[in-house]
């Protein structure tokens, strides 16, 4: 059977470094037979503010509808996204808010302070690019970016193993550089993939 694997790109323009490195992605694990399914963070219109938290649910615009159901039909993901003021996003961060809810991702218990793990049986990739080397990111800040998707959301709802990339100086690289990068996508996504 081959690997069912969902790429997403979580950068709010249509070109990016993001998109390039998803590409590179999507074309390995295509040359190693994998069923893909994309989305980007540009095509989705919805409401990214989850006024009432969990208190009061709104309904979900089509396309976070699809995004759940591309996350579930997945044995993999690969997310890809720049890292802003230690973070992803605001946008990108809106279809986590909105979307990865409980009862989908997880579900709090209410006799203690656990949880349940919903999505496990998933492996995922995190791609992120940056405009500070990714050793200053972990020696200064403890790469908050990564930890933040690693962490709380995708391990938080049992999808396991990450692995994290992180590629920068963004601003500063040159044509070889970037070409690397996009070989170094290509290659995990024929891993994954093979």
């Amino acid at each position: 059977m081959s690997k069912r694997i969902f790429i997403w790109v979580g950068h709010p323009r249509e070109t990016s470094l993001a998109s390039s490195l998803a590409d590179a992605y999507t074309e390995g694990a295509l040359l190693k037979g994998a069923e893909v399914r994309r989305m980007n963070l540009h095509d989705m219109s919805f409401d990214p503010d989850l006024t009432n938290g969990y208190h009061q649910r709104k309904d979900l615009e089509p396309c976070l509808e699809d995004w759940r159901e591309n996350i579930l039909w997945a044995d993999h993901l690969a997310w890809f996204y720049p890292q802003w003021w230690g973070g992803m996003p605001a946008k990108m961060k809106g279809v986590l808010d909105r979307a990865f809810l409980p009862g989908f991702a997880m579900n709090y218990h209410t006799e203690d302070p656990w949880w349940d793990k919903l999505l496990k049986g998933r492996s995922a990739d995190v791609f992120i690019t940056a405009d500070a080397p990714a050793f200053f990111d972990r020696l200064a800040y403890g790469r908050p970016a990564a930890n933040q998707v690693t962490n709380l959301v995708l391990k938080f709802s049992g999808i396991t193993p990450v692995r994290t990339f992180q590629f920068g100086i963004v601003k500063s690289a040159g044509p070889d550089k970037i070409r690397r990068w996009l070989n170094t996508a290509q290659k995990r996504a024929h891993k994954i993939a093979g």
